[in-house]
């Protein structure tokens, strides 16, 4: 028994020679020694007949073929965030086979279990796939013990190509990546897990199912490729003596949003977030205004525009306002930058620039282009990215990817962020980087999978950016990326490109309807995409609602909050100036926080009610939309049901209107068509 300071300990009993019981009050490990089997139950629902398995030489093995199956070791254990804890280990052992390890760490007072397996032999091995977790029965219990019908989330392996996060129920046969949530609709009650370390595999999680109720095929395993990781390639062998899987995290939840947000910040435990203090971004964006029309008048006239106009109606955060390019500012002649860049200055604003570290856009005829910063060394043709056979992979969005190991890359990297940071920029957004993380034979040999080639290129850049090295702040914004690793980035934008249509704002709330718990998490902040408050340069204008609408949805983001609207149009700057001056909307983008969904069932679709508890405010803020926009629509919300106290009368403050009222159990409103509200609710004293 491994005792604490706390009233939950982890007790170990042997029952007998073949069953071995490990629980701390919330969640228990059972593992049968003689048939090579672990579960994990909570109070109501389990995980059952767990194995790990792996590929070598041609076919798949697991722990059945095994003959030996023993308790190799057990000891306690501490890790920092997690706390104290029981660390089991169980060999599994046959001839002709490499050893098979299961490592399983349970803490007091979690409701967790990491997992891990790892394959031992005195001779090199390699393998690309896997298993931590094999099992035929999980099943999700309701308060009578009866099974609850299942949803599944499908976490995309990135934000590309306008992917969704998706909601199932079997029968299914679907796979998520890194992560997922199996969770009953109307309880909330739920099972997270996921994979908590980032540095080798691209973890895949396979769930298949005929059973309402219940899965009855679940593979969570390293070495998962697809048409949505990216890849034409197999995943890359991982070779030594000792070959580990993903460390992976398993949680039973009576709320699968607290499992979301625990599995984030058991993350930033094995890996911290890369810290930022500077606040809230706030400023614009070059690419939905211009795009490739990209000039010196516009990127000029908005700083001066922001400066005079809206800055002072309270549009800043911490005195700080970002004028960033986005693509094309190579239209720019070296004489036109360096004037831009000081107008910005002069104005009191901080500029930022763009990038695409790991995709090349040009053609084959360019492929004898030196590489930047490589004295001719290196062409383009070198640096890219190809299979064993030598062929340049397909390309992805258009562009070609670049080896994030070749040594000519890393110059190329030298290059540009000098370049960068000589020119005085304080803020980058860097794009394509799923290019990165792709499989494909590596120039350095030690590496030898797309995530491996993903951390090491990105560990590169993000230490030539650090404030140890340049001497100031630099926030570092990643666009189209894997979600995982995170540890390089400031932010991360939680979708593909938003524009400024009620189907943009749309289809970014369906991102933080099931991504929400990244911000503050993995990511400081969750990244809205530039909002356009009126007119994209590639769509007609927006209603005044539509346009609002987008405003809010990136306000509730968590957030970066960057504008992306050509304000030389008379209705953008009015817009500007109206809502951005908004002192209530904008306290409410400068906390930083996401807002969390009050719904999650919704298949395809995004919730359209989202609350943030602010504990420091003694307040609750409710944001909801109207996702038609044609017409009204009448909203009955349950305050209980909504995280509130249902039992207690609130003050009502409307943060668009102004207005105030008063709720209680349940808050009905009408919205105009594409119409939402945040509102702001505090307890009503006796």
């Amino acid at each position: 028994m491994l005792t604490s300071d706390t009233s939950v300990q982890v007790q170990v009993e042997q029952q007998n020679e073949t069953l071995i019981r490990v629980t701390n009050g919330h969640v228990s490990l059972e593992i049968d020694l003689e048939k090579g089997e672990a579960s994990l139950e909570s109070s109501t629902s389990h995980v059952k007949g767990i194995r790990s398995a792996f590929r070598w030489q041609g076919r798949e093995y697991n722990t059945e073929h095994y003959q030996s199956h023993q308790l190799k070791s057990q000891e306690e254990v501490v890790r920092e965030g997690f706390g104290k804890g029981i660390h089991l280990v169980i060999l599994h052992e046959t001839s002709l086979l490499p050893q098979l390890e299961q490592h399983f760490y349970i803490y007091e007072s979690s409701p967790y279990v990491l997992v891990q397996s790892a394959i031992v032999s005195d001779e090199e091995l390699k393998t690309n796939r896997l298993a931590v977790v094999q099992t035929k029965e999980v099943t999700l219990g309701g308060a009578a013990g009866q099974p609850e019908e299942l949803s599944i989330l499908r976490v995309p392996f990135d934000n590309d190509k306008w992917v969704r996060y998706t909601v199932v129920k079997p029968p299914l046969d679907i796979e998520s990546y890194e992560a997922t949530a199996l969770f009953a609709a109307d309880s909330r009650r739920g099972i997270v897990m996921g994979s908590i370390s980032h540095k080798v595999w691209k973890t895949g999680i396979r769930i298949k199912s005929e059973k309402i109720g219940g899965i009855e095929e679940l593979d969570l395993y390293g070495g998962a490729v697809s048409e949505l990781t990216r890849d034409s390639q197999a995943h890359g062998y991982v070779k030594g003596k000792r070959v580990e899987s993903p460390l992976v995290f398993i949680g039973f939840y009576d709320d699968y949003r607290a499992g979301l947000e625990a599995y984030g910040q058991a993350n930033t435990w094995i890996e911290a977030q890369l810290p930022w203090e500077g606040g809230v971004p706030v400023g614009w964006n070059s690419w939905s205004a211009a795009m490739a029309e990209l000039d010196y008048d516009l990127y000029t006239s908005t700083s001066d525009f922001l400066k005079n106009e809206v800055q002072p109606l309270g549009f800043q955060s911490e005195d700080t306002v970002y004028i960033n390019f986005d693509a094309f500012w190579d239209n720019f002649t070296p004489e036109e930058m360096k004037d831009a860049l000081e107008r910005v200055r002069q104005n009191g604003h901080r500029p930022g620039t763009y990038w695409t570290p790991f995709a090349f856009w040009g053609s084959p005829a360019q492929f004898g282009q030196p590489v930047e910063g490589t004295d001719g060394k290196y062409t383009y043709g070198d640096i890219l990215l190809r299979d064993s056979e030598g062929e340049i992979l397909p390309d992805v969005d258009g562009g070609l990817a670049i080896d994030p190991t070749h040594p000519g890359n890393l110059q190329r990297i030298d290059w540009f962020t000098n370049k960068f940071i000589s020119e005085g920029f304080e803020y980058i957004k860097l794009d394509f980087l799923a290019h990165g993380a792709l499989e494909g034979q590596h120039h350095n040999p030690e590496i030898t999978t797309g995530i491996a080639a993903y951390h090491y290129g990105m560990t590169y850049l993000q230490n030539k950016l650090s404030p140890e090295a340049i001497g100031r702040p630099f926030f570092i914004n990643l666009s189209i990326a894997p979600l995982f690793p995170y540890a390089f980035a400031h932010s991360r934008r939680v979708s593909c490109d938003v524009f400024g249509t009620l189907q943009d704002t749309e289809y970014l709330l369906n991102s933080l309807t099931h991504g929400w718990w990244m911000s503050n998490t993995l990511y400081r902040y969750n990244d809205p995409d530039h909002s356009v408050l009126y007119k994209s340069f590639n769509q007609e204008a927006t209603g005044w609602h539509e346009g609002r609408s987008r405003l809010t949805a990136s306000v509730i983001a968590g957030t970066v909050l960057l504008m992306g609207d050509d304000f030389r149009k008379e209705e953008a700057a009015a817009r500007a100036k109206e809502w951005l001056g908004n002192k209530e909307i904008m306290h409410v983008a400068r906390l930083g926080q996401t807002f969390r969904p009050v719904e999650g069932d919704l298949g395809k679709q995004a919730s359209d009610l989202f609350v943030l508890e602010a504990t420091e405010e003694n307040a609750f803020y409710l944001a909801v939309f109207n996702f038609d926009a044609a017409q009204a629509a009448h909203k009955s919300i349950s305050l209980e049901r909504a995280g509130l106290d249902g039992t207690a009368r609130y003050s009502l403050q409307d943060l668009w209107e102004g207005s105030q009222g008063e709720a209680a159990g349940v808050l009905t409103l009408n919205l105009e068509p594409a119409e939402s509200k945040i509102f702001k609710l505090t307890i009503k004293a006796d």
